[in-house]
């Protein structure tokens, strides 16, 4: 008889624990870590009580959710992964992690500072990742779409500084296609990749700029001759980046602690 009200009870904590997370996320965001427990609480609709019964610090808040981002990006790169070529699925994730980071350079900043990090979870997080991106990697080598000579430490700090770049760019159109082109450096010098029929990036490099990948699966898009370059390959990958921007995308949360 006990069973219904232990469940209820239990998927109330995930729900409140999921508001928290949210909430801390974005607060950390636009604030940086100086944000109080209390102010997260109010912007989550919940006491500071169940914040801290939930985070008894706000360093376990914050690893808890640089750990959800981190698991987030670790499914993203098991699902490109499953559904698009191994190259467009490597590239597209790098590009995906990059946009995802930008904007949040100053919680990096705070981390680096600080000696004791990571944590055990967020580096537990931190090996899912690299593992996850090493899969990426070593598909797009086995087809030969990707430098035989990299390994999966090379990749990752490309990527941090095309975080840099990207951080560094006044315009975000301009700061996209500069760490697009960064990551095309990444492809097989024996399979450079057509622009448009009969044509290719060493016949041609003048026509790099014409090269572009959908922002949400990493497909290639078709060139465009004139007019603004396409981000997305179709109306389904731009509303779920749409949704992604808008902090909607569903993630999964863990129970309660």
């Amino acid at each position: 008889m006990t069973a219904a009200p232990r469940d209820a009870g239990r998927a109330d904590a995930r729900r409140n624990r999921g508001k928290v997370l949210a909430a801390a996320a974005r607060a950390f965001d636009e604030h940086d870590l100086e944000v109080s427990l209390s102010a997260i609480a109010r912007r989550a609709g919940v006491g500071a009580g169940t914040v801290y019964r939930h985070f008894p610090s706000k360093e376990i808040l914050l690893e808890a959710v640089l750990v959800q981002r981190v698991d987030a990006l670790v499914d993203t790169a098991r699902q490109r992964a499953a559904r698009a070529e191994p190259v467009a699925a490597l590239l597209g994730f790098l590009l995906e992690v990059v946009e995802t980071s930008h904007g949040r350079q100053h919680v990096c900043d705070a981390l680096t500072a600080q000696t004791h990090w990571p944590r055990p979870g967020l580096a537990a997080a931190a090996r899912r990742f690299h593992q996850a991106l090493g899969a990426l990697l070593g598909a797009a080598q086995q087809v030969g779409g990707v430098r035989a000579d990299l390994s999966t430490d090379d990749v990752a700090a490309l990527t941090v500084g095309c975080a840099a770049l990207r951080a560094a760019h006044p315009d975000g159109h301009g700061a996209t296609r500069m760490v697009r082109l960064a990551l095309d450096s990444l492809r097989s010098p024996r399979t450079p990749v057509p622009v448009t029929q009969g044509q290719t990036f060493r016949d041609a490099p003048g026509l790099i700029d014409t090269v572009a990948w959908c922002e949400w699966c990493g497909e290639r898009l078709p060139a465009r001759s004139t007019g603004r370059p396409a981000r997305y390959c179709g109306a389904t990958c731009r509303q779920r980046a749409h949704r992604r921007r808008l902090g909607t995308a569903t993630t999964t949360s863990p129970g309660p602690q």
